[in-house]
């Protein structure tokens, strides 16, 4: 008796599971961002949207939340319910987020079940093509010439781009000055008008002027040599060993979503990420490669972004906010 009671119980606790399995997704899903609508998140989360309702068998619906670097719209999917029924695409500044802030209404990694991540992507550190530092290594002895005298822009504080900027001078030993900008296109404006000498911009945004020669690219970001700018060498190649800045994308939900809808989600992910077509679609809005990932190594790697993020802000001596 005691032994069938066990079993029955035992079902009873695995029916929820099983039922959600079966129901899932039993409704449209929200996929939230936290970036402008127009822009490389946005772009990004309407290939994502139409690649997942292929998929899942129901609509799912951009929603783009804008402010605080993204932070607004992680703080909206992790008050979400569980289900299932809200994801959340996020980017690189999800990492820095935690080492930025003293205090978030969220945790990055503890407040989410991790699905994957989709893409990685080089910046590049670009100059007006009559500046005279013709290489990063010219530049580089510029800067060390005249400590403060240069300045680089970005799209803005907090940004992968400003740090990326920060972990150059750490590494190279320069002291360039920080110019925070609204956006990418806000830089190149600043730059082809002399304003700024040098900017830190994304690869798909510069490639046109790079290739038309109004703006060099001095170097990728990346250890190695990016699709899009073939021509442009890495900071590694150009002498900064060990220099690694690529930002990222990738996709969560609410903590406490049953681990198999995480499963199933995982699933159709990955199979996405392998239709040709959602392929070339993100690596063109992206000029990066795309690269899935279990929910385990996308934890680990918001992890040690923040604690990558946290040290090059120490060191650099930046306020966090």
């Amino acid at each position: 008796m005691v032994c069938v009671t066990a079993a029955v119980v035992g079902l009873a606790c695995l029916a929820p599971s099983v039922g959600t399995a079966q129901s899932y997704p039993n409704r449209p899903i929200r996929l939230l961002h936290g970036f402008a609508a127009g822009g490389a998140a946005d772009t990004m989360a309407r290939i994502v949207s139409d690649g997942l309702s292929k998929r899942l068998g129901q609509p799912v619906l951009v929603e783009a939340k804008p402010g605080a670097g993204g932070n607004l719209a992680a703080d909206a999917v992790a008050k979400s319910a569980p289900d299932g029924h809200t994801i959340g695409l996020v980017t690189g500044a999800h990492a820095i987020s935690g080492a930025l802030y003293k205090q978030l209404a969220y945790s990055p990694v503890d407040s989410f079940e991790m699905l994957s991540t989709m893409v990685y992507y080089a910046l590049v550190i670009a100059v007006r093509a009559d500046f005279q530092a013709r290489t990063l290594s010219d530049l580089i002895a510029m800067a060390k010439a005249k400590p403060d005298g240069l300045s680089y822009g970005s799209v803005g504080f907090g940004s992968t781009h400003h740090l990326a900027g920060e972990l150059l001078n750490i590494t190279a030993g320069t002291k360039m000055v920080h110019v925070p900008y609204r956006g990418d296109s806000l830089t190149v404006t600043s730059l082809l008008a002399g304003d700024v000498p040098v900017i830190v911009g994304t690869t798909v945004l510069l490639a046109g002027q790079i290739d038309s020669g109004a703006i060099r690219g001095l170097a990728v970001t990346s250890p190695a040599r990016t699709k899009l700018l073939p021509n442009v060498p890495s900071a590694q190649e150009a002498g900064l060993k060990g220099f690694d800045v690529r930002t990222w994308a990738g996709l969560l939900v609410p903590k406490g979503t049953p681990p198999d809808i995480v499963k199933r989600l995982n699933t159709e992910i990955q199979s996405m990420l392998a239709d040709p077509v959602v392929k070339t679609a993100l690596e063109t809005a992206t000029g990066g490669e795309v690269r899935g990932s279990t929910p385990e190594e996308m934890r680990a790697l918001i992890t040690a972004e923040t604690d990558k993020w946290s040290k090059v802000i120490n060191d650099a001596g930046i306020p966090r906010i």
